[in-house]
């Protein structure tokens, strides 16, 4: 793996975090808002738009630089509109840059040909 695919990989990991957190806290602004007066959504509508958006663009990124199937790709976009997802897309990527390590130390030191 090179250097720019390591680098659009974890951007993507490490806004998928906080697109997560974003989500769940508008939603329950949403319920705040209809059960008493408090009103933050236009606030994190605005910071959840703003996560989303760049989770999409390092999402197509990543996507362009890793070469992933369309099975995998679609699997990382299913999950930024999921509520929860983000966080499931956070664990697979920390697990994909560490298998890309340990294959790049592994070609470097001989132990594998490739």
């Amino acid at each position: 793996m090179d250097l720019k695919t390591a680098s659009a990989l974890r951007r993507l990991r490490l806004v998928s975090g906080p697109e997560a957190i974003s989500f769940l806290l508008l939603l329950v602004c949403s319920v705040l808002k209809r059960t008493t007066d408090f009103n933050a959504v236009p606030v994190m509508g605005a910071v959840h738009g703003i996560l989303f958006v760049l989770y999409v663009v390092f999402w197509a990124d990543a996507w362009n630089r890793a070469k992933w199937p369309l099975k995998t790709s679609a699997l990382y976009f299913v999950l930024s509109v999921l509520p929860t997802g983000g966080f499931f897309a956070e664990r697979m990527l920390k697990r994909e840059a560490e298998s890309a390590v340990i294959a790049s130390r592994a070609r470097q030191e001989g132990i594998v040909g490739a």
